[in-house]
């Protein structure tokens, strides 16, 4: 299509252990992306029409928690974290260089973290990569789950995103 935007995906693989993780993990990763912000697009998010570009970090549990004391405050591995590139530009202020893709920031992903919480949930590592994927880029997007109102919204568009793809309610699957 000509009229559809540019979505460059990078994934860049800092830990070796995902490659027996999840071996498809790239491919998962730009299902996600696409899928959250075809998502985000139906909730009312408009973007850029010239593209977006995100990227996608998979590292381990030491790199994560540097990671998390730093920009968090929080002195622990965590499962995903996002750094969005343009706060402001999520709210409408401002927006990319003309002619430019939109840098929506990164998502990165602990393999520790997500491994442990798979199997304690349940969860194929796939699904559970994929719906963290899907919540990482929905937060460079501005979505949070600060408030029940907010958390609703967003669980909403991870779900929606999520059985696109023909992966159940992680939601659900908790309860």
């Amino acid at each position: 299509m000509a009229d559809r935007p540019r979505l460059s995906i990078a994934v860049a693989i800092e830990d070796p252990g995902w490659s027996k993780l999840a071996p498809d993990a790239a491919r998962l990763l730009r299902r996600a992306a696409r899928d959250a912000l075809a998502e985000a697009k139906d909730d009312g998010w408009t973007g850029s029409r010239i593209g977006h570009e995100i990227s996608f970090v998979l590292t381990d549990d030491k790199r994560m928690r540097v990671l998390n004391r730093t920009y968090r405050g929080k002195d622990k591995a965590t499962n995903v974290l996002s750094f969005a590139a343009l706060d402001a530009a999520m709210s409408g202020s401002m927006g990319p260089k003309a002619g430019t893709p939109w840098l929506l920031g990164d998502v990165v992903l602990a393999s520790g973290v997500v491994a442990r919480e798979a199997k304690a949930q349940r969860k194929t590592i796939t699904h559970h990569l994929t719906h963290l994927a899907v919540h990482g880029v929905l937060h460079l997007l501005g979505y949070d789950h600060e408030h029940q109102k907010d958390a609703e919204a967003m669980e909403a568009l991870e779900v929606a995103a999520l059985a696109g793809m023909g992966i159940a309610n992680p939601y659900e699957l908790r309860r």
